[in-house]
């Protein structure tokens, strides 16, 4: 998934376009961890970004992407740009 999410529909109110754009991301999320794993990987891991636009977009992890989310609410920033591709991955033992 690589979207820029643009808030700019004047009849919904803003906090319910947040909510439904985090919809979509939870969607995603459970749709690719429903995917079969190759063999060899125990789990799907997830390499994401988050920014304001897809030039300065930075690396983070999947659980903060609803913080920036939040925080672009905050700051009444219009667009941002996620970013998360599922990677299969294997765990390390302790």
């Amino acid at each position: 998934m690589r979207t820029t999410f643009t808030l700019d529909k004047p009849k919904v109110k803003l906090a319910r376009q947040i909510e439904a754009t985090k919809s979509t991301i939870n969607k995603y999320l459970k749709r690719e961890r429903g995917k079969k794993l190759p063999e060899g990987a125990d789990f799907w891991d997830f390499s994401c970004k988050f920014g304001y636009s897809r030039d300065e977009a930075q690396f983070c992890h999947w659980k903060d992407i609803f913080k920036f989310i939040d925080e672009a609410e905050a700051r009444e920033q219009r667009t941002f740009y996620v970013e998360i591709i599922a990677l299969a991955a294997e765990r390390k033992k302790r």
